[in-house]
């Protein structure tokens, strides 16, 4: 059991949100379980109350909390991308009905804040010949989805 887990706030769209990163993610992603409000708890009796579901090997909690709390970019998932075409899936498929930033950052169709991150991007930036990771500084800072060959050219 994982001892902490990431705990995500939904107005009511926690097991819709869960579904839909896990069929991003794939592999040993999963829906682990579900639970529901009771005649006693806050919610609508019967209606989903939290998702626990793992993507990629790390576990969340979903839960539908209603409007109060809605995701800011105070805080976001980063992806360790392995290849620009894994860059270039995950950037489509969590922008779709999302939106957009800067430096790879995007948010989701549900509000949630992503980072997409190729591999290489911290060396690249912390590159001992300052010229050079100024160059691939400026390159990201133009940049809304990652291009790894951009930065390792720049």
């Amino acid at each position: 059991m994982q001892k902490i887990k990431t705990f995500l706030w939904f107005d009511n769209q926690a097991e819709e949100a869960a579904n839909h990163y896990v069929s991003i993610f794939g592999g040993d992603s999963k829906v682990l379980g579900v639970t529901y409000y009771t005649e006693a708890s806050p919610g609508e009796p019967g209606g989903v109350m939290t998702v626990e579901f793992r993507l990629a090997g790390q576990e969340y909690v979903a839960l539908n909390g209603g409007p109060q709390f809605p995701f800011t970019e105070a805080i976001s998932l980063s992806v360790d991308c392995e290849s620009q075409a894994e860059v270039d899936e995950l950037w489509a498929k969590l922008t779709d009905g999302g939106e957009e930033g800067q430096c790879g950052w995007l948010k989701d169709r549900y509000g949630l804040s992503w980072q997409i991150v190729p591999r290489g991007l911290s060396e690249a930036l912390s590159d001992p010949d300052r010229v050079k990771a100024d160059r691939a500084m400026k390159a990201m800072l133009g940049m809304r989805k990652l291009d790894i060959q951009a930065l390792l050219n720049a």
